[in-house]
C-alpha cells in the first residue's frame, strides 16, 4: 500500500505544471496541498466516528471503496505523456542516477530539499506528542489527538489562504523565513506546560510549514524541465516521506537521554541554525526571482537540454 501510494504521489505532483500556467502554479499547489492537509484533519475524525459506530472492519471497507473516487478522477483526465528524447525512456536504474545527478543543475531546489529534511529531522517532535500530552501538559489521550490535529489544521488554513503567493516573487526568501518561524514556534512549544498554548504554537508551526512547502514545491516545478519532473518529484517525495521518520528517531532518542521538553526546544533551535547555514551554502535559494523564472521567462536550460535540442534539430 505504501509503495503504491508513493508512486501515485509522485505522478500526481509531476502532473500539476502541465495542467496550469506558471502564473497559477502557486495557487494550484496551495490548493492541492491544502486539501491534502484537510484530509489529515477530517480523515482521522471520520475514521474514529465510523469505528465507534460500526467497529474496525467497516471503516477499512469504506476507505477501500473511497479509492474508486480517485481512480474515477484519474480516468477522466486527458493523457499526460512526459517529454522524452529521441532515445526514449531510460532504464529504471539509469533514470534514478540521472535524476539525482540533475539536482546539480537545480541548486535552489536542492537547498529546499536540504532545508525540509533538516526541519523534519530536528524540528518535528510528533513522536513525543503522546508523552508531552500525558506527562507535561497533563491532557491525556484527547490532548494527544489535539496536538496531532493542530499541526495539520494550521497547515490547512495557511495553504487554503495563500492566494497572495501568486504575486510573490522571492519564494526562496519566503521559504527561508517560513522555516525560521517554524523552528521558533516549535522551540517555544517546548517551553510551555499547558496544552492549549502548545496547540496554538504547533498550529502556527504547521502554518509556517505550509507556506514553506508551497514555495519549495513551486520552485521545484517551475525550474525542473518536464522530462525530469517525475524524477525530481520522486526525490521530493523521498524527502517528504523520510524526513518525519528521521525526526521520530531524533526526537525520541534525545528525549530518552534528556527530557521531552529539551528534545523539542533543542530540535527547534538546531532547525533555526540550519536555516542560516543553508542560506549561506545555497545563495541561489534567496536569489530566486519568480518574475524572471516563473512568470513567462524561459527556464534556464542545462547543457544536457541544449545538446538534446541541437541533436533533434540536426
Amino acid at each position: 500500500m505504501a509503495g503504491a501510494s508513493a508512486v501515485e504521489r509522485v505522478v500526481r505532483s509531476a502532473i500539476v505544471p502541465a495542467t496550469v500556467s506558471n502564473e497559477r502554479l502557486p495557487a494550484a499547489i496551495s490548493l492541492t496541498y491544502g486539501l491534502y492537509q484537510l484530509t489529515q484533519v477530517a480523515g482521522p475524525g471520520l475514521g474514529g466516528v465510523l469505528i465507534a459506530v460500526f467497529g474496525l472492519t467497516t471503516p477499512y471497507s469504506v476507505d477501500a471503496v473511497s479509492c474508486l473516487g480517485m481512480a474515477g478522477a484519474a480516468a477522466m483526465m486527458s493523457a499526460q505523456p512526459p517529454a522524452v528524447g529521441k532515445g526514449g525512456h531510460e532504464p529504471v536504474l539509469r533514470s534514478i542516477k540521472s535524476g539525482l545527478a540533475y539536482l546539480k543543475e537545480l541548486p535552489a531546489v536542492t537547498a529546499g530539499f536540504v532545508m525540509d529534511l533538516s526541519a523534519m529531522t530536528f524540528g518535528m517532535p510528533r513522536a513525543l506528542f503522546p508523552v508531552l500530552s500525558l506527562t507535561v501538559y497533563h491532557a491525556g489521550a484527547a490532548g494527544t489527538g489535539l496536538l496531532y490535529a493542530a499541526v495539520a489544521a494550521g497547515s490547512t488554513v495557511a495553504a487554503l489562504t495563500t492566494g497572495w503567493m501568486s504575486h510573490a516573487r522571492r519564494l526562496g526568501r519566503i521559504a527561508l523565513v517560513a522555516v525560521a518561524f517554524w523552528a521558533v514556534f516549535i522551540a517555544l512549544a517546548g517551553l510551555v506546560d499547558t496544552i492549549w498554548p502548545a496547540a496554538v504554537l504547533f498550529a502556527l508551526a504547521g502554518a509556517a510549514d505550509s507556506v514553506s512547502a508551497v514555495c519549495r514545491s513551486t520552485m521545484m516545478q517551475v525550474l525542473t524541465p518536464d522530462r525530469m519532473r517525475g524524477r525530481i518529484s520522486s526525490v521530493f517525495s523521498l524527502v517528504v516521506a523520510g524526513g518525519p521518520r528521521l525526526g521520530d528517531i531524533e526526537s525520541g532518542t534525545v528525549a530518552a537521554i534528556t527530557t521531552p521538553e529539551f528534545s523539542v526546544v533543542s530540535g527547534g533551535l538546531i532547525c533555526l541554525a540550519s536555516v542560516g547555514v543553508i542560506a549561506i551554502a545555497f545563495p541561489q535559494l534567496a536569489a530566486y526571482d519568480g518574475a524572471k523564472v516563473g512568470q513567462g521567462a524561459p527556464v534556464r536550460k542545462s547543457l544536457e537540454d541544449e545538446a538534446l535540442e541541437a541533436s533533434e534539430l540536426i
